[in-house]
């Protein structure tokens, strides 16, 4: 409701794309170091909670971009500030974390066409991104009418918990006018809207013992998978759209041993806020019924991120969706979990945008199809240049 009392002066976002949709700026340099980048991205290894060896290659690259303010903080968040004119500035960020260990072969396959590997569209493309649009800046000279500050941010995947992006927004907050979030891939689609997730670790813990002579003795992998039966057998509402997941389950010590301890990792989300409440009620309470005589089941909240969203007529959701049209893309406007979820729970602008199509992300086999590049640096160069003339007032 806050987003929708915001008024937005000055150009509207018709106005400010085709100034720049028709004119292609992005050049085959830009592409291909853009592709370059990506492919030296993805070859560090940047799993949740350890992306410092990636956080310092970004800031040298940074740096050798002639960026102002280059700085890396405590949590491994990368930073920058392109320096522009007196209005407020603009935030442009992407994640630097992947869903892959240390120990992933990070071999790519690269045709004329595609490129496939772990991470590359996710999001080390993302991560390139942030190069790519200040090389097209300083190309075309264009000085934009406020600094352009650059983040790239750990902690958005697994139980990163979006504590990158929290300390982000901690930092910029009400200073930027705007939030744009790079992802990798998802090219045409504009996330506005942020879905609300819950994430529990349940454990279980029992005496165990040996499984012949002490037969009948409480196991926790037995307690902890009949809970997981009634976990998955939960009726979950598709309007709103909630869904649940177990991740990952852990546990015992070996085959003929009774397991003392045992652990899942559950995914809980919603469209909506309330429904995702009440899931939580009910995970809760099957807990609570699973718990035994010798047996002892408990949870552990290891994320939440909050829900949020802008309405699809805020001027900032249709420059993102003008700019795309002006490419001959029609936009898909969709609901996700992204770092845009943080700023979007405040009520801040935001918006999180796609620079190419591809597919398989969280796999091995993830890619993406580089023809797309071209139409969504441009993209992004539009959103970021036009949400100088969106001026925000209160």
């Amino acid at each position: 409701e806050r987003a929708r009392s915001i008024a937005w002066t000055n150009r509207s976002a018709v106005e400010c794309t085709p100034r720049l949709g028709a004119k292609n700026m992005i050049n085959d340099a830009i592409l291909s170091r853009a592709l370059d980048s990506a492919v030296a991205i993805q070859q560090i290894p940047a799993p949740t909670f350890a992306e410092k060896d990636r956080a310092e290659y970004i800031a040298r690259e940074f740096n050798a971009l002639g960026l102002s303010d280059v700085e890396i903080d405590d949590l491994g968040n990368a930073f920058a500030r392109r320096p522009g004119g007196r209005a407020r500035p603009i935030l442009l960020t992407a994640h630097t974390d992947t869903v892959f260990p240390l120990d992933t072969d990070l071999t790519l396959q690269r045709t004329a066409d595609r490129i496939a590997g772990p991470g590359i569209g996710d999001n080390s493309l993302g991560v390139a991104g942030l190069f790519a649009l200040v090389e097209a800046l300083n190309d075309a000279r264009i000085e934009t009418a406020g600094d352009i500050w650059l983040a790239a941010n750990v902690g958005e995947e697994g139980l990163g918990d979006l504590r990158g992006m929290r300390r982000v927004v901690e930092r910029f907050g009400q200073t930027v006018s705007a939030t744009i979030v790079i992802e990798g891939l998802a090219f045409g689609h504009l996330y506005h809207e942020a879905i609300g997730v819950h994430r529990l670790r349940i454990t279980a813990t029992a005496e165990g013992g040996h499984s012949w002579h002490d037969y009948g003795q409480p196991s926790a992998v037995h307690g902890l998978v009949r809970l997981a039966a009634r976990l998955t057998d939960l009726v979950l509402p598709t309007q709103p759209k909630t869904t649940l997941n177990i991740g990952q389950i852990a546990g015992g010590t070996s085959v003929n041993t009774i397991a003392r301890a045992a652990s899942l990792e559950l995914d809980l989300r919603s469209e909506d806020p309330a429904a995702l409440a009440a899931l939580v009620d009910q995970v809760g309470n099957l807990i609570d019924e699973s718990n035994a005589p010798g047996l002892t089941i408990a949870s552990t909240v290891t994320s939440r991120r909050p829900a949020g969203s802008i309405p699809r007529e805020h001027p900032l959701v249709q420059l993102a969706a003008d700019s795309l049209r002006a490419l001959g893309v029609e936009p898909e406007f969709e609901k996700g979990s992204t770092d845009a979820n943080i700023p979007l729970s405040l009520g801040l602008p935001a918006v999180c945008l796609g620079l190419c199509r591809g597919g398989n992300a969280h796999r091995p086999d993830e890619y993406i199809e580089t023809a797309m590049l071209e139409k969504g640096l441009r993209q992004l160069m539009m959103v970021v240049v036009g949400a100088f003339e969106l001026r925000l007032t209160k």
